[in-house]
């Protein structure tokens, strides 16, 4: 087997002390080089000079030339730092696509370089999504504003019957709830996104919270005429009741939404001694292999056409709220075969 070479680096303070101690060799080479040449020419006995003049003129020779060589090395050392400091400023100044060469023989330089350019490949990640963010939202307050305009408009003509102004209210208020609905969400995804542990977690009855969700969405399921089937054992869990509802309801929702009229959802719970699982699977439109992709994704919505109400926001909601439980979510659909997700949570 051959062996690979691993290419040491040499530590920030060992280089330092290499380069000092290279100075004064360096310097004491050459002092020993011209006092040699003094002696062996014949020099010293021609001139004439006090013992105290010569140590000082050696002692300034000395200075003189280890000024220089600090210098021409010093100029290396400092490099990179100002690389870095180049760097830092277009970075300070927006300009996130700047990276600095990480080969150096110096561990901490190596080290500093290499988490720079990371920080500025993350620091452009969150610009593109902070462009993203403010495009989608403005999109999505665009649209319902400028319905209630519009309808509001309509409104005023006075020769409208009692219909269409019913109608044209109707719509005025559809919008309203749109906005009230992706403003509450994007609140409640902005709080998420900043919070780091659960509070306020205590141990309550998953199988009857799911029921308390069912019952809560029964205009929508009754309307559609959709079939039930539950699979609900008695089971306990400790967490955090109100955002665990905001789980079921968003994927109740969703489930109610894509499946068409007569279908089916089924709710199942199963778990063991530390984890739970919920599952919610309906015969709806289904999800295709690359929309799946983007589903947990802020404002993104498989319909295209928007056709149908909702602000892309849900299934970002479900995805951080069970990242913050230490759980995991999955999901198993077909385009025209209906979706099936899978919630897995640790009981403590």
């Amino acid at each position: 087997m051959k062996k690979r070479r691993i290419k040491r680096q040499a530590s920030l303070w060992q280089y330092f002390v290499m380069i000092v101690l290279g100075i004064l060799v360096m310097t004491s080479v050459i002092m020993y080089v011209i006092i040699y040449f003094v002696i062996n020419a014949g020099l010293l006995s021609q001139l004439s000079f006090s013992l105290p003049f010569a140590i000082n003129t050696i002692l300034a020779i000395s200075i003189l030339i280890g000024t220089i060589i600090s210098s021409l090395v010093g100029k290396r050392i400092l490099a990179p730092i100002t690389n870095l400091n180049k760097a830092s400023r277009e970075i300070a100044e927006g300009n996130f696509s700047v990276r600095l060469d990480s080969a150096s023989q110096i561990k901490e330089i190596t080290e500093t370089f290499t988490n720079f350019n990371q920080m500025a490949t993350e620091l452009s990640g969150i610009e593109m999504m902070r462009n993203d963010f403010i495009a989608n939202i403005s999109h999505e307050f665009k649209t319902p504003i400028a319905a209630i305009e519009g309808f509001a408009a309509l409104l005023q003509d006075g020769d409208l019957d009692e219909e269409e102004r019913m109608q044209y209210t109707q719509m005025i208020l559809e919008s309203t709830r749109q906005l009230s609905s992706l403003s509450t969400n994007i609140l409640k995804l902005s709080k998420l996104e900043n919070q780091e542990k659960i509070t306020g977690q205590v141990s309550y009855r998953l199988d009857e919270q799911l029921r308390q969700a069912i019952l809560l969405l029964e205009n929508s399921w009754t309307e559609k005429k959709l079939e039930l089937e539950l699979h609900l054992p008695k089971t306990y869990l400790y967490g955090n009741e109100d955002l665990l509802m905001q789980i079921w309801t968003n994927l109740l929702s969703n489930a109610i939404k894509f499946t068409p009229e007569g279908g089916l959802i089924r709710i199942t719970i199963d778990h063991d001694e530390k984890n739970v699982s919920v599952s919610v699977m309906d015969t709806g439109i289904g999800i295709s292999p690359n929309e799946k992709k983007h589903i947990f994704e802020k404002f993104y919505q498989a319909d295209k056409s928007r056709v149908r109400e909702g602000n892309g926001l849900g299934l970002s909601l479900v995805f951080r709220i069970v990242s913050l439980c230490g759980g995991t979510i999955e999901v198993q659909s077909e385009p025209g075969q209906g979706s099936e997700f899978t919630i897995r949570l640790p009981k403590q």
